[in-house]
C-alpha cells in the first residue's frame, strides 16, 4: 500500500511534466477506438440495410454477379416471368412477387449533370414493389404508373434539390428515356450514399433488361409460420438448384455484406495499422519521460533506499506511476475515439456517404481494446526507465541528480544497432537484386522492420555524430548561443536518440511512399509514351460500360481517323498442356495494335487479329509451354467453346495491359450470343493528322450528354493517373499526421523535462549575464537540432526502403526511379519549423524563471 501512495504522490507531485505522454496516450487510443467504433458503425449501417431489403427468400439467376458489380453486357442477369406464378404455388409462399434491378444505368437532368453519387456509390434503378415498403416509405407523391414517371429517394432529390415533376434523362444499354418525378421515398435506415430509382415494373423490365416478360430475381415472402430455411427448401425442391441461386434473407443479406465487408476491413487495419505506428511513437515519449522523472529523482530515490526501500519496490513505484497514467490516457482516449468516430461520420455525410449518428455503435470490445492497449504500452515502455530505477544504490542520495548512463551500456547498445542495421541493410540489398518480387517482398519487409530497430538503437552514437554536422552547418552562426544549444543536444544523446528516432519513424514512411509514389507515376507517364498511340481514351472511371449510343457518338465525331473498341471477355482456357484457369481474353478491333504498341517476343501481333486466332502473353506462354502455332480451347462463358490458333507472344515487361490476351471482335462475335457479347470498357480514338485539338473538342462535345464518361488525351491521362496517387498518398500523410503529432510533443515534453532538469543551470547563466531572449533562443535552437536530426535520419532510412521497393516494383514493369526532391527537402526545411514551434512553450517558461529562485533550486 506505501508503494501505491508513494507512486500516487510522484504522479501528482509531476501530473504537469506527464501531461504530454498522458496526450500521447490518449491520441494514440482515440485513434484506436475511433477506427473500430467508425467501422463498426458502417457495418450496422450496412447490416440494418442489407436485412431491411432482403425478402424472406430471393431467387435470381445462378449467373447473376455477386457483388451487385454492372454487367458487362450493360443489362443484369434475368429469370423468366412464369417463374413468378410457379414460385407463389409452393406451399408456404404467401406473396411471390417479380424484381428488376440493374446498377449499369445513369441518370441526369435537363442540364446533363449526373444525379449519382459522387462517392463511387451506385446509381440503382428499378421496379416499386411490395418488398421495398420495408425499407422506404413514399413521403411525398405516389409511385410511378406509366412509362413516363419515375420515383427518387429522398436522399438524392435532398442532394440535387429534385422535386416533383422535374423531368430526369435515364442512360441504359438499351437507350435513354425520359420521365418525371412523381413520388420521392424516404429510407426508413440509413441509406450509405447509393442513388435509387423507381419506374413500373412495364417500363423496368423494358428499359433495363430491353425485354418484357423478365426479372432479375423474384421476391418470395413466407407464409405465417414458415421459416425461411424452410421455404428455400421447398421453393429449391419446386424449382431445382441447377439455374437458380437462393438465398434466405440472413444468406441474403450475409452475401451483402461480405461484398462490402472487405473494403470495410481494408479501412480498418489500414488505420489501426496507423495508430500503432503512433503507438510506436507514443513509446519513445513515454521512455523519455520517465528516463528524465527517474534521473531528476536519483537523489530522492537515493534516500528511499537509504531508509529501507527495495529495488523491487523502487521499481514497482515507478511501473505503478506509468499504470496510472496508462489508465487515465487510455480512459480520454476511449471518450475522444467515440468523438472521433463521430466527426469521422460527420466528414463522410459531407461528401455524399450518409451516416447516421442514431447508428452509432460502441462495442463493448472497443473501450476494452483501448483500456489494455494503452495501459500495457504505457507499462511496457516505462518498464526500462523502472528497471533502472531499481539499480539506483542508496549512495546515489549523496550526489547530483541526472547520474550519467552506464557507459559499457552504451557500447554494448551501439554494437548491436550496428549489428541490426548492417543486418537490415543486407536485406534491403538482396530485396533489390531479387529475380522475383514475391521473394523480394519478404527481403523488403525483413530490411524494413532491422533497419528501423537498428537505426533507433544506434540512435544516441548517430546522435553524436550527426548533431555535429548539423550544428557546424546551422547553429555556428548564433555564435555562443548555438553552441551552447549544440552542447545540450549532445549532453544526452540516448535521450536526443529517443525523441529523433520518434519523429523519424513518421517521416520515414513519408519519404517511403513519396519515392515510391513519384516512381510509380513517373513509371507510368514513361510507359504511356512509349506504348500508348492513341490520341484519345474514353472511359467511365466507375467500371460501368459504355452503351452503344455513347459509342455511337465516339464514332461519328468528326476529326476522327478511327475508333478502336475494346471489350474484356471471360473465358476459360485450356492450354496445350492440358491445364485450364478462368481468365479474360481482349477482345479489340485490329486498329488497337496501334492504340497500345505492345513488343511481341515471337510471331505477328497483326495475325492475332485474324480469323480463329489469339496472342498470349510471354508469362503465360513459359508457365504453360505455349509456342506460336499452338492451339488453345476457350471455352467463352455464356457461349460457346473456340479452338484459337496462338499467332503472337508478347512481352509481359510492361504495366500496361500486363498479361492481356487478344483476339479479333469479330472471332468473339461467332462464339458468343448477340445478348452475351459485353460492351466496351474502354474506346480508343486517333485524331486525323494535325486535327487533335479540334478532334479532341469535338469529341467533348459529342460525349456532353453523358456525363459518366471521361474523354482523355494522353496529357489528361497522366494528371488522373498523377492525381488518383497524390490522393492517396495525401490519405496515408493524414493518417501518418497522428505520429508525427506525438512526434512533437515528444520534442516538447522533452525539452520541457529538460528545462525542469537544468532550472539551477538556466539560474546561473541568466546570472552571469544570458539575456531571456538569447536563453529562448539557445533552447529553441536545440529543439530545432533535435527535429533535423530525426528528419535527416527519418528521410534517409524512408529514401532507402522507397529505392528499394521500386527495385521491386520494376520487376511488374515500373522501371523508373524517380526521388521527389521538392517533397524531400520540403519535409526537410518544415521540421525546422516543427523544432520551432515545439519549442515555444519550453523556451517562455524558462526565460519566466526567477533567477534566484532557480540558482537555489535542487533540479
Amino acid at each position: 500500500m506505501s508503494v501505491l501512495r508513494t507512486s500516487l504522490r510522484n504522479f501528482l507531485a509531476h501530473k504537469g511534466r506527464m501531461a504530454l505522454s498522458a496526450v500521447a496516450v490518449l491520441l494514440s487510443v482515440a485513434f484506436v477506438c475511433g477506427t473500430l467504433v467508425f467501422t463498426d458503425t458502417m457495418n450496422t449501417t450496412f447490416d440494418k440495410l442489407f436485412a431491411a431489403t432482403s425478402a424472406d427468400v430471393t431467387v435470381s439467376p445462378k449467373s447473376a454477379s455477386d457483388d451487385g458489380a454492372p454487367s458487362r453486357t450493360g443489362k443484369p442477369e434475368a429469370l423468366p416471368a412464369s417463374l413468378v406464378d410457379k414460385v407463389a404455388k409452393v406451399p408456404g409462399v404467401r406473396r411471390a412477387e417479380g424484381a428488376v434491378g440493374s446498377s449499369s444505368v445513369t441518370v441526369v437532368n435537363a442540364k446533363n449533370e449526373n444525379m449519382g453519387s459522387t462517392t463511387g456509390a451506385p446509381t440503382i434503378a428499378g421496379n416499386w414493389t411490395e418488398n421495398d415498403l420495408k425499407a422506404m416509405e413514399i413521403t411525398s407523391g405516389r409511385a410511378p404508373r406509366g412509362p413516363t414517371e419515375m420515383m427518387v429517394d429522398a436522399d438524392t432529390a435532398d442532394k440535387h434539390h429534385l422535386k416533383l415533376g422535374d423531368e430526369l434523362r435515364t442512360i441504359a444499354v438499351t437507350g435513354d428515356f425520359t420521365a418525371r418525378i412523381t413520388g420521392i421515398a424516404t429510407f426508413k435506415v440509413t441509406n450509405p450514399g447509393a442513388a435509387v430509382v423507381y419506374f413500373d415494373t412495364a417500363t423496368a423490365q423494358r428499359e433495363l433488361l430491353g425485354a418484357t416478360g423478365r426479372f432479375t430475381q423474384i421476391n418470395v415472402t413466407a407464409a405465417s409460420g414458415v421459416s425461411d430455411v424452410r421455404l428455400k427448401q421447398d421453393v429449391a425442391s419446386a424449382l431445382g438448384t441447377s439455374s437458380y441461386r437462393l438465398q434466405t434473407a440472413k444468406e441474403a443479406a450475409d452475401a451483402n455484406r461480405d461484398s462490402v465487408g472487405s473494403f470495410l476491413d481494408v479501412m480498418k487495419y489500414a488505420m489501426l495499422g496507423f495508430a500503432g505506428i503512433a503507438f510506436v511513437v507514443g513509446i519513445f515519449l513515454i521512455i523519455n519521460t520517465f528516463s528524465m522523472l527517474v534521473a531528476q529523482r536519483t537523489r530522492e530515490i537515493g534516500l528511499m533506499r537509504a531508509i529501507g526501500s527495495s529495488r523491487k519496490q523502487v521499481n514497482r513505484s515507478v511501473l505503478v506511476e506509468a499504470l496510472l497514467l496508462g489508465v487515465f490516457g487510455s480512459v480520454l482516449g476511449v471518450g475522444a475515439g467515440v468523438g472521433l468516430a463521430v466527426g469521422l461520420m460527420k466528414v463522410m455525410s459531407s461528401i455524399g456517404m450518409e451516416l447516421s449518428t442514431g447508428d452509432l455503435t460502441v462495442n463493448w470490445t472497443t473501450p476494452v481494446i483501448g483500456l489494455v492497449l494503452g495501459v500495457v504500452v504505457t507499462v511496457v515502455a516505462a518498464y526500462v526507465p523502472a528497471r533502472r530505477a531499481g539499480k539506483i544504490s542508496p549512495m546515489a542520495a549523496l550526489r547530483d541528480a541526472g547520474t550519467p548512463a552506464d557507459g559499457k551500456a552504451g557500447a554494448i547498445r551501439a554494437a548491436i544497432g550496428l549489428v541490426l542495421t548492417g543486418a537490415g541493410t543486407a536485406a534491403l540489398f538482396a530485396s533489390a537484386n531479387s529475380a522475383k518480387a514475391a521473394a523480394g517482398s519478404g527481403l523488403l519487409g525483413l530490411g524494413v522492420v532491422l533497419t528501423l530497430i537498428g537505426f533507433v538503437v544506434v540512435g544516441p552514437l548517430l546522435a553524436g555524430l550527426v548533431v555535429r554536422v548539423i550544428s557546424a552547418l546551422v547553429l555556428r552562426m548564433f555564435g555562443p548561443v548555438g553552441r551552447m544549444a549544440e552542447r545540450n543536444a549532445l549532453r544526452n544523446p540516448r535521450r536526443t536518440g529517443a525523441t529523433g528516432a520518434a519523429l523519424m519513424i513518421g517521416l520515414a514512411l513519408v519519404a517511403c511512399l513519396s519515392v515510391v509514389g513519384s516512381s510509380m507515376v513517373a513509371s507510368a507517364t514513361s510507359e504511356l509514351d512509349k506504348s500508348v498511340g492513341a490520341d484519345f481514351i474514353v472511359s467511365s472511371g466507375t467500371g460501368q460500360p459504355i452503351v452503344p449510343q455513347a459509342a455511337d457518338a465516339i464514332r461519328k465525331t468528326p476529326g476522327i481517323a478511327h475508333v478502336t473498341d475494346y471489350r474484356p471477355v471471360d473465358a476459360k482456357l485450356t492450354a496445350p498442356d492440358g491445364k485450364a484457369r478462368n481468365d479474360q481474353v481482349t477482345a479489340a478491333d485490329p486498329s488497337y495494335q496501334d492504340d497500345l504498341r505492345r513488343k511481341t517476343v515471337a510471331g505477328d501481333l497483326a495475325a492475332a487479329y485474324g480469323e480463329n486466332a489469339m496472342s498470349v502473353g510471354d508469362t503465360y506462354a513459359k508457365e504453360h509451354g505455349v509456342k506460336v502455332g499452338d492451339t488453345m480451347t476457350v471455352a467463352f462463358e455464356g457461349g460457346a467453346t473456340a479452338r484459337l490458333k496462338v499467332a503472337a507472344i508478347t512481352s509481359d515487361d510492361t504495366n500496361v495491359d500486363k498479361g492481356a490476351m487478344y483476339t479479333n471482335i469479330t472471332t468473339v462475335e461467332r462464339y458468343l450470343p448477340a445478348d452475351r457479347m459485353p460492351k466496351n470498357m474502354l474506346m480508343f480514338a486517333k485524331a486525323d493528322d494535325g486535327r487533335a485539338k479540334d478532334a479532341y473538342a469535338s469529341l467533348k462535345q459529342s460525349l456532353k450528354a453523358y456525363p459518366q464518361y471521361k474523354v482523355q488525351d494522353q496529357t489528361d491521362f497522366k494528371k488522373d493517373l498523377k492525381d488518383q496517387i497524390g490522393q492517396l498518398l495525401n490519405i496515408v500523410y493524414g493518417l501518418l499526421a497522428l505520429a508525427i503529432i506525438v512526434a512533437v510533443l515528444g520534442v516538447v515534453n522533452t525539452l520541457a523535462l529538460s528545462v525542469v532538469e537544468r532550472t539551477r543551470e538556466i539560474g546561473l547563466l541568466r546570472a552571469i549575464g544570458l539575456s531571456r531572449r538569447q536563453l529562448r533562443r539557445m533552447i529553441r535552437l536545440e529543439s530545432v537540432v533535435i527535429a533535423l536530426f530525426g528528419a535527416l535520419l527519418g528521410l534517409g532510412l524512408g529514401m532507402g526502403w522507397g529505392t528499394t521497393a521500386q527495385k521491386l516494383l520494376a520487376l511488374e514493369g515500373m522501371g523508373v526511379l524517380e526521388i521527389p526532391w521538392p517533397t524531400i527537402l520540403t519535409v526537410f526545411v518544415g521540421s525546422a519549423f516543427v523544432g520551432l514551434f515545439a519549442a515555444l512553450i519550453p523556451a517562455w517558461r524558462a526565460g519566466r524563471m526567477n533567477v534566484l529562485n532557480a540558482i537555489a533550486a535542487d533540479g
